[in-house]
């Protein structure tokens, strides 16, 4: 029996074990959205479709599957590019189907138009225009593939409208061959031995993980690593949750808004062990000051990420999971060996345990105005660590990765490599709707919040219990401290001079709405805002010009940290 190429489409899904998509009616996805009701999988109507890719990358950090979004062709596909350009930079799984004009029209400038296939080229790992529904089947499977192995990242699929149409018979192929794209996921065990000779010579290494970690799965792995040889671990942004924050080896986060004892035990090792990890700038600060004293190992998936921003020693390409546990059986078979280095560390960790007694994360308490940073450390008491946080942009973000003590995997989604204001409430409903029995909670500013506030309806139509902590200062905070610090307190256009009700703004969208200047009931109203069935909005009136600090400043290097306001 035949079928459409919009049903061909439905069964590929399927065939992909996709429960859920995100996604917004339009003109050229009518007949997959027709056909959609005879189909098990879950759609869930955004009210933009910038949020329903955000709801999809949502949906794949918090559980490592394929996220996927549908969007009309035209303003609907051009709406998607921020979504797809956020999970590009953070390497989250991704497919993205777009309608597209009929092939005939296509390059006629035809009602709502658009080249989606050459916008998105620079921010996908693949994208496929569908010109023949026999290849519709094969694209699908080959779209899942690419998304989830290697590097991963999101996939787009131009699907025009006579194709959806067309019929054909349906059979879904049972492998994928890509002439050209052969992720390498075994770790060369000549390099692997190279490192464990590097490792059992050093005298201060650190572990260095970044957001690999997290993608991978392999939080165990990386603590039997770091047990193993009793070497002190960093995260980056992405990988904040991948290592216990509260475990004695944890240095917490490096980089520009990174504790001062990470970036000083990075700035004085002589082994740098990146794991996962690519160098970025807002990790490496100046980069001809970047760890002077230390022999770099990177180990990575991607090839073209070794080597990119930093000189490299030792390059380690493979799976992390393949790689970390050849690492580990190596060393054990030098028992002895790597007791000796373990034991040999204590002055290491001994130096770092006095950077942290000198320059604790820490923060000016009061009793008459609210700090964000307590907001953040009393959430975490109330949710003891058992809950999915996201996280809009800004200040309130770098708080949340400085305060909150994450243990648990997959439990911190925020935007990293964009820095993608209005992320987090959308990531929320992705996650929600992936965990409905766990407790999710987006920890937003009152900047970001209104990128996409509209996303409390789609909470509310489909019964998704998000929490939103609101950090309200009527600033766009970040900016503002910049322009504090390096710009005279020239607060040109960071005001956000006319204050938002959010408490009417929930109620207007059928949520509840909860709101405190007083630090005495910050608990009260975080527990009963965690109670309260359904949406619930907590917004929290901080001090205004609270900054996030440490910070290192633009072009200086790690150990020029700015330590006070």
């Amino acid at each position: 029996m035949k079928k459409t190429g919009s049903q061909i489409l439905l069964e590929c899904l399927v065939q992909e074990g996709v429960e859920t998509i995100f996604g917004y009616p339009g003109g050229t996805v009518i007949n997959i959205y027709n056909d959609l009701i005879d189909y098990p999988i879950h759609h869930i109507l955004t009210r933009h479709e910038q949020a329903a890719v955000h709801a999809a990358d949502g949906y794949a950090r918090a559980t490592g599957r394929v996220g996927v979004a549908l969007a009309t062709s035209g303003p609907g596909a051009t709406n998607t590019i921020t979504g797809i350009a956020n999970a590009y930079m953070d390497s989250i799984p991704m497919v993205v189907i777009t309608g597209q004009v009929p092939t005939a029209l296509i390059g006629n400038d035809a009602f709502q138009e658009v080249d989606i296939i050459g916008i998105t080229r620079p921010v996908t790992k693949h994208s496929y225009l569908v010109r023949d529904i026999h290849d519709l089947p094969r694209i699908i499977k080959q779209a899942f593939y690419i998304a989830r192995t290697g590097r991963p990242g999101p996939v787009l699929v131009d699907l025009p409208k006579d194709v959806q149409i067309a019929t054909a018979k349906f059979e879904y192929p049972d492998k994928v061959e890509i002439r050209g794209y052969k992720p390498n996921s075994q770790g060369n065990p000549r390099q692997i031995e190279k490192a464990v000779k590097m490792i059992l010579a050093a005298k201060r290494p650190v572990i260095y993980v970044g957001g690999g970690v997290t993608l991978s799965d392999t939080s165990q792995e990386l603590l039997g690593f770091a047990e193993l040889i009793k070497a002190p671990v960093t995260t980056t942004l992405m990988a904040m949750a991948s290592f216990p924050k509260k475990h004695p080896l944890s240095l917490g986060m490096l980089g520009m808004h990174g504790t001062y004892y990470a970036n000083m035990a990075v700035m004085e090792s002589d082994l740098l062990i990146a794991i996962g990890a690519r160098f970025d700038d807002r990790v490496t600060g100046k980069l001809s000051t970047f760890a002077p004293h230390a022999k770099i190992i990177h180990v990575d998936i991607d090839p073209t990420s070794i080597k990119k921003n930093v000189r490299v020693d030792l390059p380690i390409v493979g799976d992390l999971r393949d790689v970390l546990q050849k690492l580990i059986a190596e060393l054990k078979l030098t028992p002895h060996e790597v007791k000796t280095l373990a034991d040999d560390l204590a002055p290491w960790r001994e130096q770092i345990a006095n950077w942290r007694q000198t320059q604790p994360m820490s923060y000016t308490s009061s009793t008459t105005e609210i700090k964000p940073q307590f907001v953040i450390e009393t959430l975490r008491k109330v949710t003891d660590d058992d809950a999915i946080i996201t996280t809009e942009v800004g200040q309130h973000q770098m708080w949340t990765a400085q305060f909150f003590d994450f243990s648990q995997p997959r439990t911190f989604l925020t935007s990293g490599g964009l820095g993608t204001m209005g992320f987090g409430l959308p990531s929320a409903l992705g996650a929600q709707a992936a965990w409905p029995q766990r407790q999710v909670i987006d920890v937003s500013g009152d900047g970001s919040f209104q990128m996409n506030s509209q996303e409390l309806a789609t909470l509310v139509q489909y019964r998704l219990p998000v929490k939103i902590v609101i950090l309200n200062n009527n600033f766009l905070g970040m900016v503002r401290q910049w322009q504090q610090l390096f710009f005279d307190q020239r607060y040109s256009q960071t005001c956000m001079e006319l204050p938002i009700d959010f408490v009417k703004l929930a109620e207007a969208y059928g949520a509840t709405g909860l709101s405190t200047s007083d630090p005495a009931e910050v608990e009260a109203v975080l527990r009963k805002g965690l109670e309260t069935p359904g949406p619930v909005i907590m917004e929290f009136k901080v001090s205004r010009e609270e900054n996030v600090i440490p910070m290192v400043p633009a072009g200086k290097g790690l150990n020029e940290m700015v330590l006070a306001s």
